[in-house]
């Protein structure tokens, strides 16, 4: 059964295939990381084991206090969607929205791997995330989608998204996170 789980090194093939299905598509962020410094990991790169395992320990810092982050960037909680070996996707929860983020970005943002698609797991990453937001102190949470990205629309929608407004080409929710 499909989980969210802190980024981990036991998934390392799937990943790389995942990758494989991404090709160019820069939206697709799962070997960059906000870190100051951290490299941009290429393909050839986080084919190493041990550049692999570098790669996930740069990710899952960037949601400690003490980690030094790129100029502008905010502490994230960045979740994986794994079945077993099978990585699906990539979750991150922004711990806050500060200036560069402010109108047009979200709390939480995600992507699941081409060939992954049109199966739910947009909706159910989302829905498993509110309670991580809502310990984070987040509710509600915002979420944004491209205008034309039906699948993510509908998958804020189900997570009980409220549309706020469309802003830049960008279509703005809030989805409540439970946090009592």
């Amino acid at each position: 059964m499909p989980k969210l789980t802190p980024p981990t090194a036991t998934v390392h093939h799937s990943f790389l295939t995942a990758w494989d299905e991404f090709g160019t598509d820069d939206r697709w962020l799962g070997a960059r990381s906000i870190v100051s410094g951290a490299p941009e990991w290429t393909r050839d790169q986080a084919a190493d084991p041990a550049e692999f395992a570098a790669m996930v320990a740069a990710i899952t810092s960037e949601a400690s206090a003490g980690t030094t982050l790129a100029p502008e960037m905010l502490p994230q909680t960045v979740l994986w969607y794994v079945d077993g070996p099978e990585w699906l996707g990539r979750l991150s929860i922004r711990h806050r929205l500060g200036p560069a983020f402010a109108e047009g970005a979200g709390h939480i943002t995600y992507g699941v791997r081409p060939s992954a698609r049109r199966r739910g797991y947009a909706t159910a990453m989302l829905i498993e995330s509110l309670p991580v937001a809502a310990a984070l102190g987040i509710d509600p949470a915002r979420v944004t989608c491209l205008v034309d990205n039906v699948g993510s629309r509908k998958a804020i929608e189900a997570a009980g998204g409220v549309l706020q407004d469309e802003y830049e080409g960008k279509l703005r929710y809030w989805v409540a996170t439970g946090r009592a």
